[in-house]
């Protein structure tokens, strides 16, 4: 998962559309973050057959920057991520709530 910061053009769906044919990708779905004057912060996660400098190179050549890789997943198998301590705190206090 990457948090990328762009500028308007090329809109979301078309930023989509040209990560989607980048060599190796196979899927990508581009969440709208926070918008601005001038630019849009994305969360951004793509899977497929990656090569981390094509995509990032192809991101700056359309105006963005990758802030930073917020999530990496490797292997054949699923690991399930545990709640984060935040998460486990609030389904506490909900459920003492109730």
């Amino acid at each position: 998962m990457l948090d990328v910061l762009k500028p308007h053009s090329p809109n979301l769906p078309e930023f989509a559309t040209k990560l989607g044919s980048v060599p190796g990708v196979a899927g990508v779905n581009v969440t709208l973050i926070e918008i601005d004057k001038e630019t849009e912060t994305l969360k951004v996660t793509i899977d497929g057959e990656l090569d981390y400098a094509t995509i990032r190179s192809m991101i700056e050549e359309w105006g963005g920057v990758i802030h930073s890789i917020d999530e990496a997943v490797a292997g054949s198998a699923t690991v399930e991520e545990p709640p984060s301590v935040e998460r486990r705190f609030k389904l506490r206090t909900h459920e003492g709530k109730a």
